[in-house]
């Protein structure tokens, strides 16, 4: 194995670290990682401009790793389109890096992170990069999607599905400019202000680990609650991934579990187009356990079909399991009462099912094997 190198300028080139996967049983003990894994996370994408900084003093390096020269401890620059290149203060190459000393932190837009930076010119605007560990990333993403105080077997289980999720956007989304974003679209990244100091350990616990299928990277997608039974992927999205089957979940004393919203005639139909004044809603199609895939919606000026996923996205709902009754009067109802359970899209991970099940007692490669049905827990190799 080669470790990857920590200098700036050994790892310009835009060829990524491979990773291979030493396949061990769930059961089995995983040895301390050996090689450390460099994510590109995209924290401003297109932008005519955006500050950066360190905590300590930098070096500023141009595009072939070349030092500039120097910033001063606690100093910003505000990086500018320029050319076809980017202006730092009074440098200017197609690409500017800035490498902290001493461990200190980066500055992007309005957020300190760990790692580095690379601002680079790219469809006409900027895009700044976090250059990360992929575990210390880790640090920041469990602290936006849980809470600190849980139970350190739900944090590990949390730690596996985010860093198994992270790898495989890296080879399925990634370019040859980054890896990741930081929005939920990818994993909330939002440095060093979401960590806290009870997430370090289960990420350092099971660094390296995570979860595959048939020597894969699974697609290790997690939600929040699913109301008490997760869904089999098919009837969420149109892939057909045998990992992500429903199964029961945990959750049904969690906050999470159920919820309700009444929503006024007028304003739903307002949201949804093309049929006038809503008189009614009924499921067209749903899943085995409720979810609705596609919902029939009548108006007092036609009729529409609108997919589950649509719906929730149209309403601002928590989940596509939910039941519709009009309230006032049957020909022209006043409102609307939904009955919903869990939150998100029901597949793979349910946070406050994990959180029930180690409070229960369950370790960390109980509750993923549980939610990723047929899987593995495996072991990142990284060579260069």
């Amino acid at each position: 194995m080669e470790l990857i190198s920590t200098k700036l300028n050994q790892s310009m080139p835009q060829k990524r670290p491979k990773l291979w996967l030493s396949v061990l049983f769930w059961i089995a003990l995983v040895a301390p990682a050996q090689a450390a894994l460099e994510l590109r996370v995209a924290i401003e994408e297109n932008v005519g401009q955006v500050k950066v900084g360190s905590s300590t003093k930098a070096i500023v390096r141009d595009a072939a790793g070349q030092p500039l020269g120097e910033i001063a401890p606690m100093n910003a620059f505000q990086a500018q389109a320029s050319g076809n290149g980017v202006a730092l203060d009074r440098w200017r190459s197609s690409s500017v890096w800035i490498e902290p000393q001493n461990n200190g932190y980066v500055w992007i837009g309005d957020r300190w992170y760990r790692g580095r930076t690379r601002v680079v010119f790219v469809n006409n605007g900027l895009t700044a990069i976090n250059y990360v560990d992929l575990e210390k990333y880790l640090y920041s993403v469990l602290g936006g999607e849980v809470y600190p105080n849980w139970p350190l077997e739900a944090l590990k289980a949390q730690a596996v599905a985010a860093r198994t999720y992270a790898l495989y956007q890296r080879q399925t989304r990634g370019n040859s400019i980054y890896d990741l974003g930081d929005t939920i679209a990818w994993q909330v990244y939002k440095g060093v202000e979401s960590e806290a100091p009870s997430l370090y350990s289960p990420v350092d616990s099971t660094a390296g680990q995570v979860l595959t299928y048939k020597g894969k990277i699974i697609l290790a997608a997690f939600h929040s609650s699913s109301g008490g039974h997760t869904e089999n992927v098919e009837n969420v999205w149109s892939d057909n991934l045998p990992y992500l089957r429903g199964v029961p979940d945990f959750d049904g004393n969690t906050p999470e579990a159920q919820w309700v919203k009444t929503i006024s005639r007028e304003e739903l139909s307002r949201r949804i187009d093309g049929v006038g004044n809503v008189l009614s809603m009924t499921p067209e199609r749903t899943s085995p356990v409720g979810r609705i895939i596609t919902m029939k919606i009548i108006g007092d000026r036609g009729a529409r079909t609108i997919s589950g996923p649509a719906l929730r996205r149209a309403l601002d709902l928590r989940s596509t399991w939910f039941t519709v009754t009009p309230d006032g009067e049957k020909s022209l109802p006043s409102s609307f009462r939904i009955q919903g359970r869990g939150y998100g899209h029901g597949l793979g991970l349910s946070q406050w099912g994990a959180y029930s099940m180690a409070r229960q007692g369950a370790n960390y490669q109980q509750i993923v094997r549980h939610y990723y049905q047929g899987t593995t827990l495996g072991k990142i190799k990284v060579v260069n």
